[in-house]
């Protein structure tokens, strides 16, 4: 058996008039985050660790903001298709472990309803998915409730 690990970053600022999406789940709060796509910073670097590890690229050759298929795209379209290339080469997601860095909103209460809704996209069980959340007290653009931000680490595996 084969096993590869992958890491994915992503950052979002926040930006007026949208709503909020964070590991496929809509967070009740004043502002959503900017993007091209819905930009759920969680499934985006979810989906960089799923292509690094696999050596199948990063989320930009894959889903380019130059491309209007993506403008407004709900982030688990993208999280599918990952999910599905990675299967057409041989990989299936061992696990998945994720750290969301933001101020507010609180995403404690969230974390149930995201770990359920990304392991039910990746097609794997809920025992396979980790997400916490932390704040950066203060400090740096999510300190200054600017945005947030997400890492993910990857483990996949192909027999």
């Amino acid at each position: 058996m084969a096993i590869r690990i992958g890491i994915g970053y992503d950052v979002h600022g926040f930006a007026e008039g949208r709503p909020l999406m964070v590991g496929g789940v809509a967070i009740p709060h004043t502002r959503g985050l900017a993007g091209h796509s819905d930009a759920d910073v969680l499934i985006h670097a979810i989906v960089d660790a799923l292509l690094g590890a696999a050596a199948l690229g990063d989320i930009g050759s894959h889903f380019p903001s130059s491309d209007l298929r993506w403008k407004d795209a709900p982030s688990s379209a993208f999280l599918t298709y990952t999910r599905d290339l990675l299967a057409e080469h041989g990989w299936r997601v061992s696990n998945l472990d994720a750290v969301i860095v933001a101020e507010r909103p609180k995403m404690a209460p969230h974390i149930p309803t995201m770990r359920a809704e990304l392991a039910r996209q990746l097609g794997i069980a809920l025992e396979q998915v980790s997400v916490k959340a932390t704040t950066s007290d203060g400090l740096g653009f999510t300190g200054r409730e600017e945005g947030i931000g997400c890492c993910a680490v990857v483990l996949i595996e192909c027999d």
